[in-house]
């Protein structure tokens, strides 16, 4: 039968709200049960859907992780690109966008989920390489990207732009995480703070 919700709505609009009900199900069970916790069939039940439009869209359940995995990239990368888009100075940017990283890095729901992601790398090697490679050196190669653009135009100078991005990343961040997946309380990092440790990273490669 139908879903009256679903009447005068293009089926491509109905078919991406559907894959979304099942990307927040799937998420929703893996922080609550972990990888292995959560059953397929326990995420139809919450989303609504059916086995097979999981297997459709997804294949697996490796693949629903790994769908969850991305579009959780996705909201950190668009902080990437707001940061950099709405402020004139290259240093503001960075500083803005140290201040969201950390902020998203840090929060319940990433440590949560860096947990589970662990799981399923420890389980199947070829995904945790997959992550690290579409994660983090994706994001990795955006900054450095930016850092690209930013020397050509004279508000940088940054002689190696990807160990740039790692050393960025690793001076926002330090040990917050590993500290956070272990139950180990991190300090508490104000903005102040992270002005205070990207000092020396701004003034080395110039960037104004």
């Amino acid at each position: 039968m139908t879903d009256q919700r679903d009447c005068g709505r293009p089926a491509e609009g109905r078919r991406e709200e559907r894959r979304q009900a099942i990307l927040d199900a799937a998420e929703s069970l893996f922080l609550e049960q972990g990888y292995a916790g959560a059953s397929l069939a326990a995420i139809v039940r919450r989303s609504g859907g059916s086995l097979a439009t999981v297997y459709e869209m997804f294949g697996s359940k490796y693949g629903l992780l790994r769908a969850v995995v991305d579009r959780n990239r996705e909201e950190g990368l668009r902080g990437l690109d707001e940061s950099a888009g709405t402020l004139a100075s290259a240093a503001d940017a960075l500083r803005l966008l140290a201040y969201r990283h950390h902020a998203h890095m840090m929060s319940p729901r990433t440590i949560a989920f860096a947990r589970v992601v662990i799981e399923g790398g420890l389980k199947d090697p070829d995904f945790g390489r997959e992550f690290y490679r579409d994660v983090h050196l994706t994001f990795v190669e955006c900054l450095a990207g930016k850092f690209r653009e930013w020397t050509a135009a004279g508000k940088a100078s940054i002689d190696d732009p990807t160990a740039a991005a790692e050393l960025y990343i690793s001076t926002v961040m330090c040990d917050a995480p590993v500290k956070a997946m272990l139950g180990q309380p991190p300090e508490p990092t104000d903005r102040a703070t992270i002005d205070w440790r990207l000092a020396p990273f701004l003034g080395h490669f110039a960037i104004r």
